[in-house]
């Protein structure tokens, strides 16, 4: 990585828990393409704030996590079509002081559901609905997938979120054939490395046994409890690590217009892990 100096282009994140997998993702990537870029992580203690100052100093790109992904909608100036769509932020590109908001999460489970021959036709349980969900439950609906139902207590975001996707909502998982699924989508911060519930399960373990796969959007830690429990039970998992990856190398592409080689990423992707 160049040294610090003057002419460098920074790109940060906002997150409630920062982690390093995007920054080491990302300055992985510009060590290997020989970029004077920089990435920086932050837990912002005034939303408003962190995003004025995006624009006022020039940062070329933002990451936006959990709990922001809708709360920034209000601070941006344009929305391109992949966030307006479900209303909800996960990139913020500054094009001279100009913020666009963008979302590449959709994009990464849609590649994911895609990858990992998910059959359209399965039965879904989705837990959470907030703007990660938003983009999980608008790439399921417009995958094909049908008998989806959205677990939430909050009533009033978990009608909503399934209301606009034609899903079922409940506000718990029930028990008994119900409480069971083809696959089960945890979209909640239960499993969170450094939250509350960091060693908590989001689903019990008879959803888990029943279910065919079991797919995970936190990405820190690399196995959840929720994809140790779903590998122990010989299910087929998807992990928040691969959303992660393929999210941030849609931010990568939209910060800098470079989209880096298979093996780059690969080799960034191991540098992720080995942390």
């Amino acid at each position: 990585m160049p040294i610090l100096n003057k002419d460098m282009t920074l790109c940060i994140s906002l997150s409630a828990r920062p982690s390093n997998n995007g920054t080491r993702f990302h300055n992985h990537l510009y060590d290997q393409l020989g970029l004077n870029w920089i990435y920086k992580a932050f837990a912002p203690t005034d939303l408003a704030q962190a995003i004025a100052g995006v624009r006022g100093l020039g940062i070329r790109g933002c990451a936006v996590s959990m709990p922001y992904k809708e709360d920034v909608i209000a601070l941006v100036d344009a929305m391109d079509p992949s966030a307006k769509a479900i209303d909800s932020v996960n990139t913020i590109v500054n094009d001279g002081g100009r913020l666009t908001a963008y979302n590449t999460d959709y994009t990464a489970i849609e590649q994911l559901l895609q990858s990992n021959a998910v059959p359209v036709g399965s039965s879904v349980l989705l837990k959470g609905a907030g703007g990660m969900a938003k983009a999980t439950a608008a790439a399921l609906r417009d995958a094909g997938f049908k008998d989806v139902t959205i677990i939430a207590r909050n009533e009033a975001a978990g009608r909503a979120l399934a209301d606009l996707y034609g899903f079922a909502w409940r506000a718990e998982l029930g028990t008994g054939a119900e409480a069971t699924a083809d696959m089960i989508i945890n979209v909640t911060p239960v499993g969170m490395a450094g939250g509350p519930e960091a060693d908590a399960l989001s689903f019990p373990a008879e959803t888990i046994e029943a279910a065919k796969v079991v797919f995970d959007v936190v990405a820190l830690p690399p196995e959840t409890p929720l994809i140790k429990a779903g590998r122990a039970a010989r299910k087929q998992v998807i992990t928040g690590a691969e959303v992660a990856t393929i999210q941030a190398l849609e931010q990568f592409v939209l910060y800098t217009g470079i989209r880096p080689t298979e093996q780059q990423v690969r080799d960034a992707e191991a540098f992720v892990r080995a942390q």
